[in-house]
């Protein structure tokens, strides 16, 4: 590989829901742009990030988990995003977890069949499995399913053997200027960060009683010097997720709140004053119309 030429690409991290894809991102960008959780379907939207080192620029793609099931308009939505991201890219990381190959991780590799652009299989969470001894020979039954560039465990959240990852990724970048400035990291408006902060805190805080329909939407977003002062609105579809998201004497809310609010400091670099509302709109999450209005656009 000649590195005096300038090499560019996009690359799509796919794969099936809470596989690792957000934290694969964040691992590689050194900071976090897209939000997680141990919740399937945390990722909604497709999000850049933008990795450039010398000649190399590696413009990743996150999408949300390609899943089986689920009839409403957010569940069309999501697997249309992940799904459309293919036809686009240069290189894709199709990432699945440890020792498991579900029938989702099947349907992803189904999607991957017609796909010219090389793939690279990326065995996520390899830290949690008690017997090495199983790996290799997973490793191995895995290689056989499709004809990837490369096959590399690895732990994102622990880095191990992302660099190896990263390193392969480069190698199959197509000779290409650069399509992005050389300190922009994210295609996304800070605006979008915001709003994703809060969702994420919600979704931690929660858990299995968030209700998935869900979302949050800045109202306001001002610099007021050196202060940054935003709002948001949290939709829910019905009266009673509105006390969930509340909770008791307002302690979920606030807790979200101050949360969010800690690492938009820390993202944006200043003093934030956050407020919260939550409010009802019935039946977004299955309205298409509802959806585009909230910011869900392919």
């Amino acid at each position: 590989m000649d590195e005096t030429k300038s090499r560019c690409g996009y690359v799509a991290i796919i794969g099936r829901p809470n596989v690792g894809k957000s934290t694969l991102l964040n691992c590689i960008l050194g900071q976090k742009i897209s939000i997680t959780s141990r919740r399937p379907q945390t990722t909604r939207h497709r999000i850049l990030g933008i990795k450039t080192v010398d000649h190399f620029q590696a413009v990743y793609v996150d999408t949300p988990g390609v899943h089986l099931g689920g009839k409403r308009a957010m569940n069309r939505y999501l697997n249309r995003t992940a799904a459309s991201v293919l036809a686009e890219v240069d290189v894709v990381v199709f990432m699945v977890e440890g020792l498991r190959w579900t029938e989702e991780d099947e349907h992803v590799l189904r999607l991957l069949a017609p796909v010219k652009a090389p793939v690279i299989l990326a065995v996520n969470k390899v830290d949690r499995i008690a017997d090495k001894k199983a790996l290799l020979p997973h490793l191995q039954a895995l290689a056989e399913k499709r004809e990837f560039a490369a096959v590399v465990p690895l732990s994102a959240k622990n880095a191990d053997n992302v660099a190896a990852l990263e390193r392969t990724v480069l190698e199959l970048l197509p000779v290409s200027e650069h399509f992005f400035p050389e300190d922009q990291i994210t295609d996304r408006s800070e605006r979008f960060l915001a709003a994703e902060l809060v969702r994420e805190k919600l979704t931690r805080r929660l858990g299995q009683e968030l209700p998935y329909a869900l979302t949050v939407e800045i109202q306001e977003f001002k610099e007021e010097g050196e202060l940054l002062r935003i709002s948001a609105i949290i939709w829910v579809e019905r009266p009673g997720q509105k006390k969930i998201v509340i909770g008791r004497g307002g302690t979920v809310l606030r807790d979200v709140g101050q949360k969010a609010r800690l690492d938009m400091e820390k993202l944006f670099g200043r003093k934030v004053f956050l407020q919260l509302w939550v409010k009802v709109k019935e039946g977004w999450s299955d309205d298409e119309r509802a959806l585009r209005s909230l910011g869900y656009e392919e």
